[in-house]
């Protein structure tokens, strides 16, 4: 997909809320975030890092990422669609752990 269709999605999101853990968690080593680029992104939240490699549409990505949770190496795959009210709505899920969905605001 071409990364024209993308723009609505580039740019710094300020993670919200998570279902699965509370904000003490979420903002455990800071603001909670995903970050949306042309050459795919990242995601921090509680202690969790990971790099995101994005496959995108108009108003939404699909993404594989790798990276971090308290120094375990962990994986996954994840979603998130831009709402009529301009949040990003989306999911994340750990290979063999947890899994959760997320509201973002632009940053």
């Amino acid at each position: 997909m071409t990364m024209r269709k993308a723009k609505s999605l580039i740019g710094k999101w300020r993670i919200v809320s998570m279902e699965a853990w509370g904000n003490d968690y979420v903002e455990l080593c800071g603001p909670a975030y995903i970050q949306i680029d042309e050459a795919g992104g990242e995601m921090a939240f509680g202690a969790v890092q990971i790099g995101l490699r994005c496959e995108y549409g108009q108003t939404s990505i699909w993404f594989r990422f790798h990276g971090s949770d308290e120094m375990d190496e962990v994986s996954g795959d994840g979603d998130a669609e831009l709402q009529e009210n301009g949040t990003l709505k989306g999911e994340i899920c750990f290979d063999n752990g947890d899994d959760s969905t997320f509201i973002a605001k632009r940053w």
